[in-house]
């Protein structure tokens, strides 16, 4: 079930996803991936447009019933525990976005600066190496979320090589796209909905 579940929830936070997208986030090598895409596409839960594959209706509500089963084999208590210490870091990371992107929080950063952007870079680096031992507690908590540490690695090293759309920008596995998935999965193993989760501004 790990590997189905993986790969379905891929295509959930992908929307249309292309089979390196699904294998980056799903943690599920090339070579396995095909066979599953074939079998999810035989079943009716997902479906191919030239190069890219996306949930159908039916695999949706396929994928709610897996996350459900999911969430009666996690600690619910640890979960709450942990993601109450996940909410600190979520607010010091949008804060970091967002002096990324403005600049005294209302003029749009050019990124002509460098020695503001190595700035930006260095907090980065911080929050990763505070955040890391909690995503390792999560994926104890919860073995799907496997491929997150590598994946937050991966984006940071590229960023600290100075490919800084690494940090924040959409449509690939930028640190701000693995964290905005890594919450949506949170939300989702705790049993909550971004509606609620954004309404208390915990959510982006």
């Amino acid at each position: 079930m790990t590997t189905e579940l993986r790969v379905l929830q891929a295509l959930r936070l992908k929307g249309r996803a292309t089979p390196q997208d699904v294998a980056a986030a799903a943690g599920v090598p090339a070579e396995r991936l095909e066979p599953v895409l074939a079998e999810l596409g035989a079943a009716g839960h997902c479906e191919q447009a030239r190069d890219r594959f996306k949930l159908t209706k039916p695999g949706r509500a396929h994928l709610e019933d897996l996350l459900a089963r999911e969430r009666t084999a996690v600690d619910q208590a640890a979960l709450a525990a942990a993601y109450h210490e996940f909410d600190a870091h979520n607010s010091a990371f949008k804060q970091l976005v967002t002096d990324w992107q403005l600049k005294d929080g209302t003029t749009p950063n050019d990124h002509t600066d460098a020695e503001y952007d190595a700035k930006i870079v260095t907090r980065l680096a911080e929050l990763h190496a505070g955040f890391a031992p909690l995503v390792d507690t999560l994926v104890g908590l919860a073995p799907r979320l496997e491929p997150y540490p590598a994946r937050f690695g991966a984006a940071l090293a590229k960023v600290e090589a100075g490919e800084h759309t690494w940090l924040a920008r959409p449509m690939i596995d930028s640190y701000h796209t693995v964290w905005f998935e890594l919450h949506e999965d949170l939300i989702g193993l705790a049993g909550l909905s971004r509606a609620d989760e954004a309404a208390a501004g915990r959510a982006e």
